[in-house]
């Protein structure tokens, strides 16, 4: 029982992996990490690593994407001003 548990969080790491390779947009691809890092989380409970699933939680699921998003969002309104500021 406990096996088939891990190998389906196991499976679900994989999907999420790939699905934030495959994603092109910059902000999807903040929120499908943001998933990945709570499909971590739990493979990590599964394996009885409690701290470290709290650990990634908190900055794989919340802050790296919260980070990303902001930069995205940064990097979008430079590239607004340079075309406005162009004759």
């Amino acid at each position: 029982m406990a096996e088939a548990v891990i190998v389906v969080a196991l499976l679900l790491v994989a999907v999420s992996a790939t699905a934030a390779v495959a994603v092109r947009d910059p902000v999807r691809q903040s929120l499908v990490l943001a998933v990945l890092g709570i499909v971590l989380a739990v493979l990590f409970t599964v394996l009885q690593a409690p701290d470290v699933a709290l650990s990634q939680l908190a900055v794989g699921s919340a802050l790296t994407p919260l980070l990303l998003l902001l930069t995205v969002r940064k990097v979008k309104r430079r590239g607004r001003r340079r075309r406005e500021n162009e004759p």
